[in-house]
């Protein structure tokens, strides 16, 4: 059965998440990004393909990045004296969210760049 009050308590949990990852510098700087890749969005118009491919690479650098600084946060709960692989383990999880924003740049080069070279070849 569904529980609206249990619901809401679960969403108000997540923004509280949210927030939380917004306090964290490569979040926002990955949030700037993400606007900035909407907005050539919007104004070039793409294919609707192209939009879907783009919002997933979006989320899936978002979702990276708050699951890095969990990784992180819970690294240093155990210290990294704990084991020799915890520096491993977040360095590891760094490297994830590198590999994805590269290749969301990539990917993002891509599409934009047809659009880019017949916006400059309209200007001239």
């Amino acid at each position: 059965m569904f529980y609206l009050k249990r619901f809401v308590k679960s969403i108000s949990y997540a923004l509280k998440g949210l927030r939380i990852a917004f306090k964290e510098q490569n979040f926002k700087i990955h949030i700037l990004f993400s606007i900035i890749v909407i907005f050539f969005i919007i104004s070039f118009q793409l294919r609707l393909w192209e939009s879907v491919v783009l919002v997933i690479m979006i989320v899936l650098v978002l979702v990276l990045e708050i699951i890095n600084s969990i990784i992180e946060r819970i690294v240093d709960i155990l210290e990294p004296r704990v084991h020799p692989y915890a520096k491993n383990i977040k360095d590891m999880m760094a490297a994830a969210v590198l590999v994805a924003s590269l290749g969301a740049i990539v990917i993002g080069c891509l599409i934009f760049l047809p659009y880019f070279f017949s916006f400059v070849q309209y200007l001239k």
